[in-house]
């Protein structure tokens, strides 16, 4: 089991330490975004480095509206026989275009998930994040 939980409860809420472990250590999730109230959702591979979160993109929907409403969240989670988890971030995203900036992400090694070309770099800032690490199993019976 990745964590113990107090007294047998089955849902454990993570500190910041640990769900930044489990961003980091993790490279897919899903970006929210939302524009005129309408939400959309895309799934992402992304890198977690020095508390901030990078991902790559092309033109299209997802990089219009992350620039039109720079507020979004990002979801990862992972999911093993007996124990799941899920942390959320919520922060800033900004596309990258200082070639400082744009150098220093590309050595970190972010590389795109499919073979197209995904030339816009996305930093998004947290402005919070939380987990939960779950112990899976049947649910119990009801007590009368």
């Amino acid at each position: 089991m990745m964590y113990t939980h107090p007294d047998g409860e089955p849902v454990l809420e993570l500190n910041d330490e640990q769900s930044w472990k489990l961003l980091e250590a993790t490279r897919h999730g899903r970006l929210v975004v939302s524009v005129g109230g309408e939400p959309d959702i895309f799934p992402v591979n992304y890198l977690a480095s020095g508390r901030k979160i990078y991902l790559r993109t092309a033109p299209g929907n997802k990089l219009a509206q992350l620039t039109i409403n720079s507020k979004v969240l990002l979801e990862t989670d992972g999911i093993l026989s007996d124990e799941a988890w899920s942390v959320v971030l919520r922060g800033t995203a900004r596309v990258l275009s200082n070639s400082t900036e744009i150098a220093a992400v590309e050595e970190l090694g972010l590389k795109t998930w499919v073979p197209t070309l995904k030339d816009f770099y996305v930093e998004v800032v947290p402005t919070s994040v939380s987990g939960r690490h779950f112990e899976l199993g049947e649910q119990p019976e009801r007590e009368i």
